[in-house]
């Protein structure tokens, strides 16, 4: 038997009839779609998408200084405001 990971499940053909009427009814639930009681996929509200892929974003970032660590890269001391001015300059010049 398949885990529903969401409090909301619907069919596909509940969702093909009405998708507002699936996302309003589910008040800001995790929807989970089922087609022949199986789980195709999940349907979130945006504000929790944008949640999680800013949390995997961050995930990755720590993969990635942690693995520098590891590898004996020495740590680059560099000021905020530092940072700031050059992505301004990079949007300013267009890249």
């Amino acid at each position: 038997m398949q885990n529903i990971l969401a409090n909301v499940a619907v069919s596909v053909s509940e969702l093909k009839k009405n998708p507002s009427a699936v996302l309003s009814g589910a008040g800001g639930a995790t929807v989970a779609v089922l087609n022949h009681n199986r789980v195709m996929g999940y349907m979130v509200p945006a504000d929790v998408y944008e949640a999680m892929i800013e949390r995997l974003d961050d995930l990755e970032l720590a993969q990635a200084a942690k693995a520098r660590i590891e590898a004996g890269e020495k740590p680059v001391r560099v000021s905020l405001d530092d940072l700031i001015g050059e992505a301004e300059a990079d949007i300013a010049n267009g890249r």
